[in-house]
């Protein structure tokens, strides 16, 4: 297992540019490798296409669907009352309010259970989704990992990480896109979308 920083940028470019700064801190070239990576979503985890099973910002929105739907139903069902008592309509139109606040409840439910699965950059800890980029990785020991953590994030790198791996052939041969970067505590937090 290799220790390794890496960092993302917008360009490939800017990435030639970090890579060049790498090697004149004395990183050797086997050691340092660019490639990039596909927006969360597009990295082909399985057949029929995405990456994960399920959506990580949607796990909750079943269960705040079904609450959203009785809380709709109820409010519908009263207010349907209300109306057909004030305008002596039917009381079949309680039910028919009743049902229009489920649906919408369970809409409003849903919605209200997603969230961006991205995480406040902080040292030290996962950004909870890996964004589209250039990334240049770094292979390091303790000794040169904060000069490599610097120079990338000196040359335009943000979402500067740590992360152990393979390293085979000068490249990070076991690199998950999936994974979220865990952010790098040798250098202040930096991230873009």
């Amino acid at each position: 297992m290799s220790h390794i920083v890496a960092a993302r940028f917008a360009t490939f470019d800017q990435a030639r540019d970090a890579t060049r700064e790498a090697m004149r801190a004395g990183f050797a070239q086997q050691d340092v490798t660019t490639f990039f990576v596909n927006p969360p979503g597009q990295n082909h985890g399985y057949a029929l296409g995405g990456d994960e099973f399920a959506d990580r910002g949607a796990k909750d929105s079943s269960r705040t669907a079904v609450m959203g739907a009785g809380i709709g139903a109820c409010i519908g069902t009263v207010l349907g009352a209300v109306i057909a008592v004030a305008t002596e309509v039917p009381a079949a139109g309680a039910a028919v309010t009743g049902g229009i606040g489920a649906y919408v409840g369970s809409l409003m439910g849903a919605m209200g259970g997603t969230r961006d699965a991205s995480r406040p950059a902080r040292p030290g800890r996962s950004l909870g989704v890996r964004h589209s980029g250039v990334l240049v990785a770094v292979r390091v020991d303790e000794q040169s990992e904060s000069e490599a953590a610097q120079v990338l994030s000196r040359t335009g790198g943000v979402d500067v990480e740590e992360a152990d791996g393979v390293w085979r052939d000068g490249t990070w041969s076991d690199f998950d896109p999936v994974r979220p970067p865990v952010l790098s505590d040798k250098v202040p937090a930096r991230t873009m979308h």
